[in-house]
């Protein structure tokens, strides 16, 4: 396969992903990966700086996701906003609850990758804060919106891949729900 082929990184990360499913993560070599995509070592880091790199691909897109959704949503309320866009993100991992649960067993077993996983959805945060702002939310309540959706979303996350029979949207609903009736209880 050559380099010229399309998608090269996303079919990469698919293979990773079937690999560290397979062997482990860290059983897995970056030779692996790249021979089972039929491309070369050398084409493996052109994309990617490690194997590390490949469980974190997409990041960026799910940023600049929460930003269109801010800005395409009819809703005019923050709550609204930050709402839409982390129920837009369940959906979006939604569509391969496989790969996201077994993406998340890799993480929660590497301290190091932990720690990553926590600064890309601070990327998050920051996609949504700025996304809000540019809707007219004042930065300081933006900054607190965007950090309580993400909030949900991790913890709606977390209680959907321990439990094998809903689905991420569901459990999201449900937690920002369980967020308002604890607002109300003040």
């Amino acid at each position: 396969m050559g380099r010229w082929e399309p998608n090269t990184r996303g079919r990469l990360a698919q293979i990773a992903h079937e690999l560290f499913a397979e062997k482990g993560f860290d059983a897995t070599t970056a030779a692996e990966i790249a021979t089972r995509a039929g491309v070369t070592e050398r084409t493996f880091f052109r994309n990617f700086a490690d194997k590390r790199e490949v469980l974190f691909y997409g990041g960026e897109l799910l940023e600049a996701h929460v930003a269109q959704v801010v800005a395409d949503s009819p809703a005019t309320s923050a709550s609204a906003l930050v709402r839409a866009a982390v129920l837009s993100m369940a959906i979006a991992v939604q569509t391969n609850p496989g790969r996201a649960r077994a993406r998340h067993g890799v993480i929660g077993s590497h301290p190091e990758l932990r720690e990553r996983e926590l600064t890309k959805m601070d990327g998050v945060v920051v996609a949504l804060t700025t996304a809000l702002v540019g809707r007219g939310i004042d930065g300081d309540a933006a900054a607190l919106r965007a950090e309580v959706g993400v909030a949900v979303f991790k913890v709606s996350f977390a209680r959907w891949v321990a439990a094998t029979d809903s689905e991420l949207p569901d459990v999201t609903r449900t937690v920002f729900d369980e967020l308002a009736e604890n607002a109300d209880e003040r």
